[in-house]
Order: C-alpha cells, then sequence, then structure tokens
C-alpha cells in the first residue's frame, strides 16, 4: 500500500514542476543511473512531525541537490538544500510569470508577469523573460507584449543559447468565423491561439516561429481553406472543440525540448492533451504542411491525453484533465525518452504524476494505426497516493537522477519526492507568501493565488544536483531556514 502524505501535509497541502536541470545536453549525464552508489541517496535523516512550512521529512532515499522554486506571490526567488536550509536567494522586480530555470552559467532564466496595458488577463501571462545573474544584476531583459500577443507560462533554454516561449495570438471574432469557428463559440472578444516564437538572446530577433493558427482542421465552413473531416486529420486541431466559452483557447502551459530528436512537446491545458511537433523546420516550413525530419512541417507528429479531440475517441477514453508540465526525462535517467506529466485531474478532483513512454519509431516518428488513438493506452507509471493529492491548477513533475519523482503540488507550495514504489522521502511547504516568510508554526489558506488572503502557491519546482555547472565555485554554504 502506497504511504499517504504526512498529517500535516494535508492540513498545510501546499504545490509545483520540474524541468530538466539544464540544457538538454550539458546538463544530463549520459552514463547509466546506479542507484545503488552513496551518491545517489541524499543522506539526510529528518522527520520535523510539528512543521507547517519548510522541511516536514528528510529521507535518506531522497536525490541530494538543491530546491530552486519562486512563489507566485513573491518577487523573491530561492535555492534550499535537501535539510530545508536556505543557500541563495535571488530578488528581483517582477513577480514570476511563471518558470525559471538555472542555467549553466549559474545565471536565473525567468519569466516575469507583466502584461499591463494588454487584454491577456488570464492565468499565467507574463510578457517579459529575464536572465539574472547570481547577484542579482539583470543581463538580459527581452519584452513580448502587446494588446494582441503576450509571452505565458513557460520558456525553454536551447542547448545552444536561444530561447523558445510560448505566446498568445489574439484573433477577432471575424477572423475566427472566416477561419471556420462556430459562430456559437467565439464570443465578440475573438479568441487567442497559442504560438511558439525562438528567440536568439544575443541579438533579441525571433528566428524560428510555429503558429497553432496554421494547422487546424473544421467541419463548420466548406469555403475554408482549412475544411475537413477532423478523424481524418490527428495531425491538425479541432478549432471547434472547446472546453469552455473563453477567449483562452488552447492555454498552452509547458514547453521542453528534446535535443535528440530535435522536437517540441507542448502541454494544451484546454485541449487536455500533450502534442509533440518538429523543431527541425525552417520557419516557412513550420507554417506549411510538409518539410523537416518529420516531412509533416508544423503539423503535430504525437499527441495524447484525449483522443476525442481528433475523432478518435470518447470522453471516457480521456486520461488527461488540465494537466502541466509534460518534459521528457533525460538520457542516463530512469525511463529516458518517456515523457513525465503532473495530470492534474480537474474532472476527477484527483491529482496524478504520470509517465508516459510514446510509440517511437527508430525515424524519430509516432506510430499511429489510422482511426484509432495514439498510444499508449496507459501511462508506464503513476503516482496518485490513492487521491490524497490534488491542485486543480499549476504544478509539475521531474524525474531525478536516481530514479525518484520529484512533484510539485502547485496550488498549495508543497514539494514532495517518491520513489518508483510510492514511498514519500522528502517533503517540503513553500514558507512565503505576499507578505514574505511566514514563521514556523503558521499555515496558508492555499488556492493558487486567488483573492481571499495569503497564498504560497508555486508554479513548480526543481531540484538541481551538486555537479551542475551553474553551481560550480559558488557558495552553498547554509544560512538557516527560509521560514521566519
Amino acid at each position: 500500500m502506497r504511504p499517504t502524505l504526512t498529517v500535516l501535509t494535508l492540513l498545510a497541502l501546499a504545490a509545483c514542476k520540474g524541468k530538466d536541470p539544464g540544457t538538454e545536453t550539458d546538463a544530463v549525464d549520459t552514463d547509466p543511473v546506479d542507484t545503488d552508489t552513496p551518491t545517489s541517496t541524499s543522506g539526510c535523516d529528518e522527520v520535523n512531525e510539528d512543521h507547517t512550512v519548510g522541511l516536514l521529512l528528510c529521507d535518506p532515499q531522497a536525490a541530494p541537490g538543491y530546491t530552486l522554486f519562486s512563489p507566485n506571490a513573491s518577487t523573491s526567488v530561492y535555492l534550499v538544500d535537501v535539510s530545508g536550509q536556505l543557500v541563495h536567494s535571488w530578488e528581483t522586480d517582477y513577480r514570476p510569470g511563471h518558470s525559471l530555470y538555472l542555467l549553466d552559467s549559474g545565471n536565473l532564466m525567468r519569466t516575469a508577469q507583466d502584461n499591463g496595458g494588454t487584454q491577456f488577463g488570464a492565468g499565467g501571462a507574463g510578457g517579459r523573460v529575464q536572465e539574472i545573474e547570481w547577484d542579482g544584476t539583470v543581463v538580459w531583459d527581452f519584452e513580448y507584449k502587446s494588446n494582441t500577443q503576450l509571452q505565458h507560462h513557460d520558456i525553454e533554454p536551447l542547448p545552444d543559447g536561444n530561447v523558445l516561449m510560448i505566446a498568445w495570438q489574439s484573433y477577432s471574432q471575424a477572423d475566427a468565423l472566416s477561419a471556420g469557428r462556430d459562430p456559437s463559440l467565439v464570443t465578440s472578444d475573438g479568441i487567442w491561439v497559442d504560438h511558439v516564437i525562438e528567440v536568439d538572446p544575443s541579438s533579441d530577433q525571433i528566428v524560428w516561429e510555429w503558429h497553432l493558427w496554421d494547422h487546424l482542421v473544421q467541419e463548420v465552413d466548406p469555403g475554408a481553406d482549412n475544411y475537413g473531416v477532423v478523424a481524418d486529420h490527428p495531425e491538425l486541431v479541432d478549432l471547434n472543440y472547446v472546453s469552455g466559452l473563453n477567449a483562452d483557447w488552447n492555454h498552452v502551459n509547458g514547453i521542453d525540448y528534446n535535443a535528440e530528436l530535435d522536437q517540441i512537446v507542448l502541454s494544451s491545458h484546454n485541449q487536455d492533451e500533450l502534442w509533440i511537433i518538429d523543431h527541425s523546420t525552417t520557419r516557412a516550413e513550420a507554417a506549411t504542411h510538409s518539410g523537416g525530419d518529420s516531412g509533416a512541417g508544423g503539423d503535430l507528429i504525437y499527441r495524447w491525453g484525449n483522443p476525442q479531440v481528433y475523432g478518435a475517441g470518447t470522453a471516457q477514453d480521456k486520461q488527461l484533465s488540465g494537466q502541466h508540465d509534460t518534459e521528457w526525462i533525460p538520457a542516463g535517467y530512469p525511463g529516458e525518452g518517456n515523457i513525465t506529466i503532473f495530470n492534474n485531474g480537474v474532472q476527477w478532483n484527483a491529482s496524478e504524476a504520470l509517465e508516459v513512454e510514446p510509440p517511437l519509431q527508430g525515424d524519430g516518428s509516432y506510430l499511429l494505426t489510422a482511426g484509432q488513438a495514439w498510444g499508449p493506452a496507459a501511462p508506464t507509471w503513476s503516482f496518485s497516493d490513492d487521491g490524497n493529492f490534488y491542485s486543480a491548477n499549476i504544478s509539475g513533475t521531474q524525474r531525478l537522477p536516481n530514479g525518484n519523482t520529484l512533484i510539485c503540488e502547485g496550488s498549495s507550495g508543497h514539494f514532495f519526492e517518491v520513489t518508483t514504489d510510492g514511498d514519500i522521502v522528502w517533503e517540503y511547504i513553500n514558507p512565503v507568501g505576499s507578505d514574505g516568510p511566514v514563521a514556523q508554526g503558521e499555515t496558508f489558506g492555499g488556492g493558487g493565488g486567488g483573492p481571499g488572503g495569503p497564498n504560497n502557491s508555486v508554479f513548480r519546482a526543481d531540484r538541481y544536483a551538486a555537479s551542475h555547472p551553474g553551481l560550480s565555485g559558488k557558495d552553498l554554504a547554509p544560512q538557516g531556514t527560509v521560514e521566519l
């Protein structure tokens, strides 16, 4: 039987995300991981049953390293060791918008909430991306915001130094109707359709882009260029599949990059799916249905989670609901090449961490039988703690080098690490809310950042090994706990 979370954790209920521990190439040890060696364990042995925030549990089976997180209600960023001791912090000018990464240089790459003066007021709104040195100096400051487009949620630093960014593009009601949107599914606000840009920080130039608008299918307007039978085109997205009548149609909330495949995975919250696209295309090919290593241009080359979206199943076949943080497991880690997902489970009011093995073939394509849902039929591994944790929004997962999985239950700022057998070996509750750190013994109301008092929500948390290049030569001496 899987252990339940501690009573204190359930009372405090807190959450997060986990991305690759650096760039796809530099931060991954490609040698097989020996989980029996001392380096695969933390050496920590601590249980704090009286704690309401900070470290609750650290078992020797926990993966060693440092956990990076940025509380949603704060402009501060924190790096803590497995014992819950603060080793470094950054003060910034903005709240997160939402993701951040520790680069191999030791700098932070961080999204910032700066969407004033735009129409984009949905969760995850960003507008600005910054690179910040260890001492807090901003060395790159990039804006992508206007009243028609806005960077949001997540970014992905690439091995060559470029940065992928998710963004909204607004289209008017007239644009949507002319593209074949059902008139009953679009208001005068129009729709926001997601796209991806790749930015070169050395020049601030967009060097590659992909727009979902170029890869739609619909069965409403025979006169539109994208007219077709949805079930015949799993490589396209049905313009008239909606989860609710709102302008924010897709709400893509996560992005990751696989350098070996030169592919991008996206998490589409409102379609309850993950999507994979080909990054090897030229900028022009990405707007078409041919070209690149896949030969498919910018069309979807794989999707998973909700086959009814492309006419290959029913509502009963849906496996994802409001998910976040789709990311490949790095080479050399247990499960390498598979994809981890935080499945928020909004439809079922229960969350879970998933590991999915896509039907990848030797040429980098994905096996699909015409008329059937893309496999697999079920996840390779999952952790739900029998429904004892739940975050309706944000959150994430990260596979660690020793095979454990770090889970961020975002709406309550609760980070916990589990083994493959489902044993909880590390727990930490973010002690920072809108008024700064609280004292031990205090709790938060949760709620994901909405009105109603202080909250300690966190978009996601990431564990970085002590050997990460960005930590080389840095002073990581414990400075005491984050909480007061």
